[in-house]
């Protein structure tokens, strides 16, 4: 048995006041008129004893009274197995779990609010000297310190849901670091939480220097619909053309989840997209025809109805429609007249032919495609310069002159890590296969396949595959070699042809059917644009473009209803901004420069890694945290400030001591009330 204030012991000397009171109470004695003195001695005798005896047990039960009145003010206890030694003012960090998961319900309440009950109710279970940090997800500055108990009370009275998500590990490293700055050398941390799976990610026990108990809370059911991501089949956007919009669905519950109703809400238009049915624990997709009908920036939105777990029930994303994608011919001599008729036939895409000699380097981040019509040589400078334009996300369509400069294209090429060309072979050869399940020409020929004229050659050079390629064919010869090649270079696309462009090796420009559908398609497929989405909490930069020349460099972020300057750095023609954790509520976010209009518009979501319905049960909780204290089960109804109580310190005695205290008066009051002298 162990003591709370041991110095409260030293009272015990008190004991020798009933004593004292005993030894020097003298009771004035009372005449007795007797009819026959011979009865005095044997009445005498007989009173005496019984006095002295009942005298006895008074002053027994009055020093046991103060003996144990004493030790109730020094707060005995049985310690706990695992309880420290140290019995004074103890450091104690409780992690109030309030991620979008805990939204879940328990069986009275939601899981949030439980574990503030919990949370207070630890609180209380400890001392009133105790100190305590309460920390969420939100890791707020203010919470890595010590605070009182009354303070720490209010504080667990604040949380609300929050949109960030952190690990297990993450939590327990900022508790040390806050009881590290404790004064008390018993030191305890408390997880309340649901536990999800994918939280849990230690990789050893944590500091067996601070006793860990996890708080266990579980929620009555683990169903949760999502929307997990959306996707256009194309990845840029053509005015009154319709593309295919994908709508991937996610069932992260237990059951199958039937008439599943899928919403699509475009500019502010809802359009009902279909019925899903979803497997437990898998996914389905739905499909909707979007048509756009004007330029700029869209803002969309594709929801389903789920409860109580709603927080990713929709998904925003956004996009552009520019006015028209510009494509680029660098030519020799001249430019090649069927690339030019190509784009004209369609006024979406402006067509410009410049020759090699005449470029101005700095606006080739801002065409879609660039082709390379025929060059003889490429220069160093300009060989570097389409480097790394197709690292950055450009489209390069080659076709190599006759009489190439080999040593210069392959230059090129290994700069990007791509095919190389070897030896030009003037024998002629005819393309016999496309690969229909690539961009460039999937669905092009969907009702014609087997009645398509492919392109024939007088000559070519030979595509040879490096061991760092990422090549794909798209365009095959009968003898198995590859005619038209793609090679995915970082964010970009390097489209390599084996023969040139020319009329006299290659008939290629003269089958419009397939020259012209290409060179769409291959302006279309935009290796990098900036996500459609972006997922809040995550460290993530986003790209825009920048205006050079612009002398106004200050931009903010507007959203729903607040706005903020976030961290920005601008390098070349491109402006990199990093929102942190500045984002707090999901929705339609514009970049706005100084007070003027929009240049940009970004769309937020909640983060998807609290939407799966997995948590850790009490046998995996003890094997993580690899403690000698079992797991705490919170959704229990029992008195949880005398468990947190009992797994601090041990068995209080108090409260038993106090009630010995009340017998022993109650006796005493019996004894002189009830046996007469």
């Amino acid at each position: 048995m162990s003591f709370v204030y041991p110095y409260f012991l030293f009272a015990l000397v008190s004991v020798a006041i009933p004593i004292i009171v005993h030894l020097f109470y003298f009771r004035r004695h009372k005449t007795v008129y007797f009819t026959n003195v011979r009865f005095l001695k044997e009445v005498k005798e007989e009173s005496h004893a019984r006095q002295r005896l009942r005298n006895l047990l008074v002053l027994l039960m009055r020093c046991l009274a103060v003996i144990f009145l004493v030790l109730a003010f020094a707060q005995p206890f049985i310690p706990a197995k695992n309880a420290g030694k140290d019995t004074g003012r103890r450091d104690v960090a409780i992690y109030v779990d309030n991620s979008f998961s805990m939204q879940a319900l328990s069986e009275d309440v939601p899981l949030l609010e439980k574990a503030k009950q919990r949370a207070m109710e630890i609180v209380e279970g400890h001392g009133a000297d105790d100190r305590f940090q309460i920390l969420t997800t939100d890791f707020e500055g203010r919470d890595q310190r010590m605070i009182s108990r009354e303070d720490a009370l209010a504080r667990i009275g604040e949380i609300v849901v929050s949109p960030t998500v952190h690990t297990v590990s993450e939590v327990l490293a900022r508790q040390r670091q806050a009881l590290s700055l404790g004064e008390a050398k018993t030191k305890d941390a408390y997880l309340v939480s649901d536990f999800q799976r994918n939280a849990l990610d230690l990789q050893r026990p944590p500091d067996s220097a601070i006793g860990v108990s996890p708080v266990m809370l579980q929620a009555v059911a683990g169903r949760n619909l999502a929307v997990d991501s959306v996707w256009f089949e194309a990845p840029v956007q053509i005015p009154n053309q319709t593309n295919l919009l994908v709508v991937k669905v996610r069932n992260y519950g237990d059951a199958d989840a039937e008439n599943v109703r899928v919403s699509l809400t475009l500019d502010g238009q809802t359009k009902p997209c279909g019925i899903l049915n979803v497997p437990a624990n898998s996914e389905a997709y739905d499909t909707v025809n979007v048509t756009i009908l004007r330029t700029g920036w869209h803002a969309a939105t594709a929801s389903v109805s789920d409860y109580p777990v709603s927080f990713d029930d929709n998904y925003y994303f956004a996009f552009d429609v520019k006015e028209s994608l510009d494509i680029l011919q660098i030519y020799a001599s001249a430019p090649n007249r069927n690339v030019e008729a190509a784009f004209r036939s369609n006024a979406y895409f402006k067509h410009e032919a410049l020759a090699s000699g005449r470029l101005d380097y700095s606006k080739l981040p801002g065409y879609e495609l660039i082709v390379l019509a025929d060059l003889p040589t490429i220069s160093s400078g300009l060989s570097a310069e389409l480097a790394q334009y197709v690292k950055n996300g450009g489209n390069l369509l080659v076709f190599p002159a006759q009489n190439a400069d080999l040593s210069a294209y392959n230059a090129l090429c290994d700069a990007l890590g791509a095919n190389r060309y070897g030896a030009f072979d003037p024998t002629a050869r005819t393309a016999t296969s496309i690969n229909y399940d690539e961009f460039v020409f999937r669905d092009v020929f969907e009702q014609r396949r087997d009645n398509v004229k492919l392109p024939s050659t007088k000559g070519n050079f030979k595509l040879a595959r490096t061991a760092d390629s990422r090549e794909e064919e798209l365009v095959r010869y009968r003898d198995g070699g590859a005619f038209l090649v793609k090679n995915q270079c970082e964010r970009g696309n390097l489209y390599l042809c084996a023969a040139p462009l020319d009329v006299q090796w290659s008939d290629l420009s003269r089958h419009g059917e397939v020259f012209v559908p290409m060179l769409y398609r291959m302006s279309l497929a935009r290796g990098f644009h900036a996500p459609m989405a972006y997922f809040i909490g995550r460290d993530q930069v986003i790209e825009t473009p920048f205006l050079a020349g612009s002398n106004e460099r200050a931009f903010k972020l507007k959203g729903p209803r607040e706005e903020f300057i976030p961290e920005q750095k601008i390098v070349g023609s491109k402006l990199f901004l990093t929102v942190n954790r500045a984002v707090r509520e999901a929705g339609f976010y514009d970049l706005v420069k100084g007070e003027g209009q929009p240049t940009d518009r970004f769309a937020f979501n909640y983060d998807r890694r609290e939407s799966p319905m997995a948590f850790a049960g009490g046998e995996e909780l003890a094997s993580v945290f690899g403690t000698d204290q079992t797991p705490i089960d919170g959704s229990r109804a029992t008195d949880f400030r005398q468990l947190i109580g009992e797994r601090s310190r041990g068995t209080a005695l108090w409260k038993w001591c106090i009630l010995l205290v009340l017998v022993f008066l109650a006796v005493e009051t019996v004894l002189l009330r009830l046996w007469k002298s």
